[in-house]
């Protein structure tokens, strides 16, 4: 009964978030009814579990919210998130539309612009692009999130995403843990999901399918827009990597700092201080990000500057609160007798091997729990992150490869059709699940979920960091 609860609540979040309901109401909702179909009390599970892990991930990881989505907006007021797109479509040109907008969108994401920012930003251009090469736009959803939701968001290392954030605080790792690992899977990532798109392409022009006649939400471009060079544009994004680099590579390491915030007011707990250092080194990484941002344009930003600050504050409120609450909810049901058969199913998974597969199949179930990848990897390793941590000392696996495999699992089952970014991007180009969520499961879930374990039965083999 226990599992059936959490299996029929799971199903009713998905079935609401689709229908276009907020999971923000709907996830305490039916996080409760999960509990009450366990026989645990309704309102102790909704104050005593639901809302301290829903507020510990705000406080946690709210920071990185509140600037990610600043940034992006002070890149998309500046015009550079503009200039970037137009730069690399109008290089490759209309034949190449599919890549172009892949590329966009990566290197948007990989310079540390949100998700829902880069989704806004590319996709005029890619509307443009695909109406020109006369491809059919029911295929554009798919590309922006290959190039947005997938490698550039978990497995190159250095990207500044949440995704890739949150194991350093597990495995005491920093933004560019096992290199070899996230380019492999990078790659493979963008090259199934250009195969997938270019074959679907190519199947439905050889039917006459063309672009389509549609009218909901096609994009109105803005003729004679000031906007800044390209090599300017890129000043920022590649300000939030090298800053972030140096930081936690020569700067933190060299100064005493665990003598001092190890001692009251602070008490950051010793073993927790390099994971720290390292948020705080993107946090900073961050704050110049957007200042260089705001100076590239600055006659453009001076009456859009408070625009951009209150657009992103706003809008990383609910992009936190829409996870947190999802994480509330993965929580309660992590306390439930039934989660406890499903978790130690997973952690069983090559008991007696590697930590890798248990690692990456209960991230990715609970990515697909939650259709959250942050919240998801979040409950997985606050849950089991010590013990794979262990695991992988006992038989000599590196805590970067931990931290590498829990970031590109993450990237899989959370777009289910549930997820808030899917349902974000469908609402921005105006199409429906029924007309593009099959590339999106293709290109975000099905081929990063295969690359994962690809890649770990490699490792096994040839033993590479």
């Amino acid at each position: 009964m226990a599992v059936l609860g959490i299996i029929l609540s799971l199903a009713l979040l998905m079935y609401m978030a689709y229908r276009g309901f907020s999971v923000i109401f709907f996830a305490p909702v039916f996080a409760l009814l999960a509990a009450v179909l366990s026989g645990m009390a309704l309102m102790p599970t909704y104050t005593e579990v639901f809302l301290p892990n829903m507020a510990n991930y705000v406080k946690v990881y709210f920071p990185f919210f509140l600037l990610g989505a600043v940034f992006g907006k002070v890149m998309e007021e500046s015009g550079a998130a503009e200039s970037i797109a137009k730069a690399i479509v109008n290089k490759l040109g209309p034949k190449q539309a599919i890549l172009a907008v892949v590329l966009s969108a990566a290197i948007l994401t990989y310079g540390g612009v949100s998700l829902f920012v880069v989704a806004f930003a590319v996709y005029p251009f890619g509307a443009s692009l695909f109406r020109e090469a006369d491809i059919p736009k029911r295929l554009l959803p798919g590309t922006i999130a290959l190039g947005a939701f997938t490698f550039t968001m978990t497995a190159i290392p250095g990207t500044p995403q949440i995704q890739n954030t949150i194991p350093m605080k597990f495995f005491n790792t920093d933004l560019f843990a096992a290199p070899v690992f996230g380019t492999l899977a990078a790659l493979m990532i963008f090259g199934g999901g250009m195969f997938w798109l270019e074959y679907r392409k190519r199947k439905a022009q050889a039917k006459g399918e063309g672009y389509g006649q549609h009218t909901l939400q096609e994009p109105e471009h803005v003729q004679g827009k000031k906007l800044p060079s390209f090599s300017l544009s890129l000043l920022p994004l590649l300000s939030v990597l090298l800053v972030t680099l140096i930081l936690q590579k020569f700067v933190f390491p060299a100064w005493a700092i665990a003598g001092w915030v190890s001692q009251p007011p602070y008490n950051i707990p010793n073993a927790g201080i390099v994971g720290t250092m390292n948020n705080w080194a993107l946090m900073i990484a961050l704050v110049v990000g957007i200042t260089l941002a705001v100076l590239i344009n600055p006659k453009t930003m001076k009456g859009n500057l408070a625009k951009a600050i209150n657009a992103g504050a706003i809008g990383s409120l609910l992009a936190v609160m829409n996870t947190a609450s999802e994480v509330g909810y993965g929580n309660v049901i992590k306390t439930l007798p039934g989660f406890k058969s499903i978790a130690n199913f997973l952690l069983g998974i090559g008991q007696s091997g590697s930590p890798l597969p248990s690692e990456a199949a209960t991230v990715t179930v609970l990515a697909g729990i939650t259709g959250s990848a942050s919240g998801g990897m979040s409950i997985a390793l606050d849950t089991f992150g010590k013990q794979y941590l262990e695991w992988a000392t006992r038989v000599n696996i590196s805590p970067e490869l931990l931290h590498r495999v829990a970031s590109v699992a993450s990237g899989g089952m959370d777009t289910m059709p549930h997820n808030g970014a899917v349902i974000t991007l469908l609402g921005i180009v105006g199409l429906t699940h029924k007309d593009s969520y099959k590339d999106i499961f293709v290109t975000s879930l099905l081929i990063p979920v295969l690359t994962v374990f690809i890649l770990i039965f490699l490792q096994s083999i040839i033993g590479f960091i």
